[in-house]
């Protein structure tokens, strides 16, 4: 199983940006399709977005598409969540997400499909 710890997260203005962090260690963290999901009190755990285990292949639902960017690098088994122009409706607790994914340009969008979860961070953006 993969270890992930996530970092980044904090207050930020309605405007702003901010850059999580999702560091992987333990056995085949670079076989791992990644995603970044959210979730808001009271609210479903949401996808965010999602990087093949090649990092040529990403997804994004519309409500982030043209704000946030994930990105990784491989050789420091760290995925990355780029998030710009941020809005309070992005308010949430952020969580980084793996999976073994056997072909390199697969990509993964429900929170069933990964089985390593980080612990969260917290994003709160304000007006």
């Amino acid at each position: 199983q993969v270890q992930l710890v996530e970092s980044g997260g904090g207050l930020v203005q309605a405007g702003g940006s901010l850059r999580l962090s999702c560091a992987a260690s333990g056995r085949f963290s670079s076989t791992c399709a990644m995603g970044w999901f959210r979730q808001a009190p009271g609210k479903e755990r949401e996808f965010v977005a999602a990087i093949s285990r090649s990092g040529e292949i990403t997804n994004y639902p519309d409500s982030v598409k043209g704000r946030f960017t994930i990105s990784r690098e491989n050789a420091k088994n760290t995925v990355y969540l780029q998030m710009n122009s941020l809005k309070p409706e992005d308010t949430a607790v952020y969580y980084c997400a793996a999976r073994y994914a056997f072909l390199g340009g697969s990509v993964y969008s429900t929170p069933t499909e990964y089985d390593s979860w980080g612990q969260g961070t917290q994003v709160t953006v304000s007006l």
